[in-house]
């Protein structure tokens, strides 16, 4: 009676994984029968390498559901601005604003809905997108890493790097000491989405793997976010090194992070309400004096809270 009764357990159980896994294949099925939201032309080129001059002209932009009987709303409206090579342009405004939407259109992740987006004056629709993208690097705040091994993770930047090219990397990225302190060093594995390694060490790595790229143009997700002020230190120095003459566009979330940008956007409603200097933008005592008074506050609250600690 037990040995049937185990039987029909080990049945139910069965069943209810073959379940699983009919559910789980007919959503990568779904994922691979699903069409790409950007095309190509044939007419597009490789672009050649590039400066690194950024530039929106009258950006519009709205996210789009295919068979969505309703329109989304508009994130861009008009949106103008420019980088010249080497320049770094800070992005500021309330949750929402369009930060990240500007982010992504840079890479081609999604195309516009109005006017264009321009790299060292190609229109990056006219372009082959692998070719712009091998150009451009990311640093978000959540550092994609994978379950393999540290060297791995970071040759993900340059697949044909040399070892002395990744170790390179690594110290540029002040990542070397903590990875040559694992038993097997660059050959540790770090499982799933990094989960051995520390905030900064994961952010680390990320950066190693932007070095490893040489890119012209660098997109950073305030990659400095929720670390403890040691492995800030390590990872502001990682990113100083990695921005000197690379045109880089930082996500700001922290408004205390954005003092030497050399250009200010302050976004409000997907539109650009000012742009300057940190220092003008603070004479001017308008909305970015607002948002970064009031931000300010908020890091010295928090700051005083944690260093209290529990109660």
């Amino acid at each position: 009676m037990m040995s049937v009764r185990g039987a029909i357990t080990s049945l139910a159980g069965l069943y209810g994984q073959t379940q699983e896994a009919v559910g789980a294949a007919g959503r990568v099925f779904e994922l691979l029968d699903a069409k790409p939201n950007i095309t190509e032309t044939t007419a597009a080129s490789a672009i050649p390498k590039v400066a690194g001059a950024v530039s929106f002209e009258g950006v519009d932009f709205a996210y789009t559901q295919p068979g969505a009987e309703k329109q989304n709303p508009v994130v861009l409206h008009g949106l103008s601005w420019e980088a010249t090579p080497g320049q770094v342009i800070a992005l500021v405004g309330v949750s929402g604003a369009g930060k990240t939407t500007i982010a992504n259109l840079i890479p081609r992740f999604y195309d516009v809905a109005g006017g264009r987006v321009t790299v060292d004056g190609h229109d990056i629709r006219d372009v082959q997108a692998a070719s712009l993208r091998q150009q451009i690097a990311i640093v978000p705040q959540d550092a994609a890493l994978f379950g393999g091994t540290i060297r791995e993770n970071i040759a993900y930047g340059r697949l044909s790097a040399s070892d002395a090219e990744i170790e390179a990397a690594a110290c540029e990225a002040n990542a070397h000491q903590f990875i040559t302190a694992f038993p097997d060093g660059y050959a540790s594995t770090i499982g799933e989405r990094g989960v051995k390694l520390s905030g900064g060490e994961r952010q680390r790595i990320a950066i190693a793997r932007a070095i490893l790229r040489d890119p012209r143009i660098l997109i950073l997700d305030e990659a400095t976010n929720n670390l403890d002020n040691e492995s800030e230190r390590l990872v502001q120095q990682a990113l100083e090194r990695l921005m000197k003459g690379r045109t880089t566009l930082v996500i700001a979330h922290r408004l205390s992070t954005v003092h030497k940008a050399d250009k200010i956007l302050v976004l409000n409603n997907g539109q650009i309400v000012e742009e300057g200097s940190h220092t003008e933008l603070m004479e001017q005592g308008g909305f970015y004096h607002h948002l970064y008074t009031r931000n300010l506050a908020k890091e010295a609250t928090e700051a005083i809270t944690a260093a209290a600690g529990p109660y």
